[in-house]
């Protein structure tokens, strides 16, 4: 094996397909009510309970991975001489990738001969992932380190990133919105439409009458906006609200269906961000599809 592949549990990828491709995955912590947790296992967490705590109005916080548990997690993979790709969440949305910088920087001075290339994916959950994914599909194909990750930089500006949230409030309370008129409620049924920018930071950039009007949104804009999807693996998370998900899925099958629709539950940590009743969309569009 070339090089090992490494990201963080916001890549929200389920914990068979990590093991099974040789992901090594750094834990997000997040804590309700004075009281830290990790998920580790994707397969056996209790989403419903999560969300439901929230919905009951238990406040969860986030913490940023230090550098120091980097280091703890890169340097066995060095000692044992080999290279790391690291895929991380946006450096837009969260301070951990800047703690996988100093971590390089350190560690490369106690292995010159090693490399360590780092990825700012620009995303999270399966914005993330599918990179992570795009790199183990490199490494199969005996794609170099630096070859793998510089293919991963020019795809990430190509991932969209589109979603809507049941309410605002966690996302204002996370400091995760980037724009000023996102701060209005959401008042009367009406839900934002969201999207990760040209820079990894959230932005709001339209309001819909209605959840189901919203839904139908989303499918409208991949219809619009998604390249060459019979070639590929279209994702959409949600945040315990599984049938919006289905939903969403047999929507965009209507017009211009992908290869593959992968759902999964909106892992903890940035669903802390979205809240109960987040639902997303993930897929390759063209150069500028950001900015669209």
């Amino acid at each position: 094996m070339s090089f090992e592949i490494m990201t963080d549990t916001s890549a929200n990828l389920p914990t068979p397909m990590t093991k099974e491709k040789n992901i090594k995955v750094i834990p997000l912590s997040y804590v309700v009510d004075g009281a830290a947790h990790v998920c580790l296992d994707t397969e056996d967490f209790d989403y419903k309970g999560y969300y439901d705590t929230m919905k009951l109005g238990n406040l969860v916080t986030t913490s940023q991975i230090n550098p120091q548990k980097y280091m703890d997690e890169m340097e066995p993979i060095l000692r044992d001489g080999k290279d790391i790709l690291f895929v991380g969440m946006s450096a837009g949305i969260s301070g951990s990738f800047a703690s996988a910088t100093i971590a390089q920087e350190q560690l490369q001075e106690e292995y010159p001969d090693r490399k360590i290339r780092l990825v700012d994916s620009m995303g999270a959950s399966l914005g993330e992932g599918l990179l992570v994914l795009k790199a183990v599909e490199c490494r199969e194909r005996d794609m170099s380190l630096d070859d793998t990750a510089d293919e991963l930089l020019r795809r990430r500006m190509n991932i969209y990133q589109l979603f809507t949230v049941d309410d605002l409030m966690y996302l204002r309370r996370g400091g995760r919105l980037s724009n000023a008129a996102a701060l209005v409620g959401v008042l009367l049924h009406i839900k934002p439409l969201l999207k990760g920018n040209e820079h990894g930071k959230i932005v709001s950039f339209a309001k819909i009458r209605g959840r189901k009007a919203v839904i139908e949104q989303l499918a409208k804009h991949y219809d619009e906006l998604v390249v060459s999807p019979e070639t590929q693996v279209v994702g959409i998370s949600h945040c315990n609200c599984r049938e919006d998900a289905e939903r969403l899925a047999e929507l965009i099958k209507r017009n211009r269906p992908p290869m593959e629709i992968r759902i999964v539950e909106h892992e903890p940590v940035t669903g802390s961000y979205l809240g109960p009743g987040g639902l997303a969309i993930y897929f390759a569009g063209d150069e500028d599809v950001r900015c669209r």
